[in-house]
């Protein structure tokens, strides 16, 4: 099972972290993403970290946004800094081909 938490509102330039907690240690070893899905869009990936650590992000979130990941706690985190309106979305994790039940998501409001 996959729970993010962390989502909130927030004006343009502020700052959130986004936790995922995975549960079952059989996933603990996936390569992990952070996908978003804006009203009326398909969802897309944003952000992933594969097993040894290595991340890649998408050119609209890089620079602003950090995915990483605590092992021992099988969590994922995203760090989501200099927030504008257009990041506001559910953000959900899951593998990188997403094949994993998904979860609720967080929802991310970004206005002022």
């Amino acid at each position: 099972q996959l729970q993010a938490s962390g989502g909130g509102s927030v004006q343009p330039g502020g700052s959130l972290k986004l936790s995922c907690a995975i549960s079952g240690s059989r996933y603990s070893d996936d390569a992990m993403a952070w996908y978003r899905q804006a009203p009326g869009k398909q969802r897309e990936l944003v952000a992933l970290i594969d097993i040894r650590g290595s991340t890649e992000y998408v050119d609209v979130v890089k620079g602003r946004f950090t995915i990483s990941r605590d092992k021992r706690k099988n969590t994922v985190y995203l760090q989501l800094n200099s927030l504008k309106r257009e990041d506001t979305a559910v953000y959900f994790c899951n593998n990188i081909i997403g094949t994993l039940a998904w979860g609720q998501g967080t929802l991310v409001t970004v206005s002022s």
